[in-house]
């Protein structure tokens, strides 16, 4: 007779969520091999044996404006997933991240009785702290990638466990940009800048003509430098290539990479980096950094409005002060960006001090994330 499976819905919105899922989908099954998942992901997450009913790049979009004009798509997919996870009801539910399709999802869930665990703590402590009051109704428990978050949830009584970021186990300490620059075929000497503009095909759109114009001005100022511009999909690599074409960039000494954001950072002395999770992993690979983003202009005015912090790139809010530079909306022009980076680059009393201040990151972040969220769910499962 065949082991009952017990059933776990789980839902990622973007890339950076499918990685964090999948490793913990990995630490979830090690402890408990009787666990299936069901909900939506990306292709890490399949690969790991989840049954999509949903993929996850219906859910990724960013910016007020941009979820405004996708509503009732992502709406309908939502009361769907409801729909379902009511008739047939996981032992519990799994939101990562996506807190603004997740949250009312998870509310109904746990009304229902079915346990909601949130694996990544929405940055109430930077803007929109009022949702505290929606997260105590919604999630049975939170689970904390930051150590200045789990006191916010211990004020307002949600279970909360700090589980550290699953990069700061997966990168090296010490990256080695020697041996990087080997296999990529990149001489030791040459002063190198990834660009990465984004993930989603709207930050791509917004952002690839700046990076390339940024990139021609290190260039006139760094005869011998070299661009690595890392692209996640045939997409978002199409929309750079007719960048380059529009701004009659063809001549640059840019290398457009498949993936291999991680590798591009490694190679770099410079990374231009739009705000989000690639800033963490630049930091954790001890790159100087300017981060830079441009929102549609409501979505930033409304963003404004509710922030508490005067930062927006992970690297800063972790360190709370400005230890790498951010230039935002009008203030990131080609000019800004290129003096900016340079200026990093060539200052080696910065660069050293910058790489000290990211290992101390980098050591206060590595806790065995995937292990110890497991474990923190584990009792929420029945009895094997």
């Amino acid at each position: 007779m065949s082991q009952q499976k017990i059933v776990i819905g789980i839902v990622a919105g973007e890339a950076s969520g499918d990685l964090l899922g999948s490793h913990l989908m990995t630490a979830l099954k090690e402890a408990r091999p009787d666990v299936q998942f069901i909900g939506i992901g990306g292709a890490k997450m399949k690969s790991v044996g989840m049954e999509v009913l949903f993929p996850l790049e219906k859910l990724a979009v960013n910016g007020y404006i941009e979820v405004l004009r996708h509503y009732r798509e992502i709406a309908g997919i939502r009361r769907k997933l409801r729909n379902h996870f009511l008739a047939n009801r996981p032992a519990l539910f799994i939101a990562v991240d996506a807190p603004d399709f997740n949250l009312d999802l998870e509310l109904t869930l746990k009304q229902h009785g079915i346990p909601t665990i949130h694996y990544v703590s929405p940055s109430i402590w930077a803007w929109r702290g009022e949702r505290i009051h929606k997260i105590k109704r919604a999630v049975s428990h939170m689970l904390a990638l930051f150590p200045h978050e789990p006191k916010i949830y211990q004020q307002a009584g949600v279970p909360v466990d700090y589980v550290g970021h699953p990069l700061a186990d997966l990168l090296p300490e010490q990256p080695n940009r020697a041996e990087m620059r080997e296999t990529m075929r990149i001489p030791l000497p040459a002063k190198v800048f990834a660009l990465l503009p984004g993930s989603r095909q709207g930050e791509v759109r917004r952002l690839a003509h700046t990076y390339i114009e940024t990139a021609k001005l290190i260039l006139q100022k760094m005869p011998g430098a070299r661009f690595l511009v890392p692209l996640v999909s045939r997409e978002t690599r199409g929309i750079f290539e007719q960048a380059l074409y529009d701004c009659d960039a063809q001549e640059l000494p840019i290398t457009l990479l498949f993936g291999h954001a991680q590798d591009a950072m490694i190679a770099a002395d410079g990374v231009l980096v739009a705000s989000g999770t690639a800033t963490l992993e630049a930091a954790l690979l001890k790159r100087s950094m300017v981060i830079t983003y441009r929102l549609n202009a409501l979505s930033l005015w409304l963003m404004k409005r509710k922030s508490y912090l005067p930062y927006y790139g992970l690297p800063n809010i972790l360190c709370e002060r400005f230890v790498v530079p951010e230039l935002m909306q009008e203030d990131a022009t080609p000019e800004n960006l290129a003096q900016a980076l340079l200026n990093l680059v060539n200052d080696k009393d910065a660069v050293r001090q910058l790489e000290q201040t990211f290992t101390a990151l980098h050591q206060t972040l590595r806790q065995n994330t995937a292990q110890k969220a497991a474990a923190a769910i584990l009792p929420y499962l029945p009895a094997a």
